[in-house]
């Protein structure tokens, strides 16, 4: 049970509201996520901003959906981990995909282990990948850029699974038969 306020757009602060409204329109509803944040506006706003900038990278709609699940994932989110399922379900991303993000097996095409294994290096080692790290990205068909787009998909979803964590959001009615627990053979 989260001991933080979770906001409704009357509740919240008031320059959380317009952004909360962005949700609704956004959703059809306030994310749990986005009620929390909502007590915090600069946070909800930037929260806002960094999915947004992210979602317009160069990434295509599997490859975000691998940067958000590995780093969910690995900071074991119970909240972010059923979301992102329910969105990637939406973005239409094939179900093997989605499973071995959730369960820690292996991707189904070598760019997409490239590009998994390159952002559980920038979490796990805090952004010191080596050049090992680098080159087998590269490699793999990533240029420089992506680099740098990894590490915005990062910058939100510290926001989220940290708050999250902190704040014990419930998970979303719709997210719920998604729930998921980090399998013993995730590392």
């Amino acid at each position: 049970m989260s001991i933080f306020k979770i906001h409704s757009v009357e509740s919240a602060p008031e320059k959380s509201k317009p952004l909360l409204e962005k949700s609704v329109k956004a959703f059809g509803m306030v994310p749990g996520l986005h009620a929390v944040l909502a007590e915090s506006p600069g946070l909800l706003e930037a929260y806002q901003m960094l999915h947004e900038l992210f979602v317009n990278t160069s990434f295509n709609d599997e490859e975000l959906t691998v940067v958000w699940q590995t780093i969910n994932v690995e900071h074991e989110c119970h909240y972010c981990v059923p979301a992102h399922t329910a969105i990637a379900k939406m973005m239409k991303i094939d179900d093997s995909i989605i499973e071995a993000l959730s369960n820690g097996t292996a991707m189904p095409t070598k760019k997409l282990q490239a590009l998994h294994v390159f952002t559980l290096a920038m979490v796990r080692n805090r952004g010191a990948v080596s050049e090992a790290d680098i080159n087998e990205f590269f490699a793999a068909g990533y240029e420089q850029r992506h680099v740098l787009e990894v590490i915005l998909g990062l910058s939100q979803k510290v926001i989220s699974n940290y708050t999250n964590r902190v704040a014990a959001t419930p998970i979303d009615k719709g997210f719920e038969k998604y729930a998921w627990t980090k399998a013993k053979n995730n590392s």
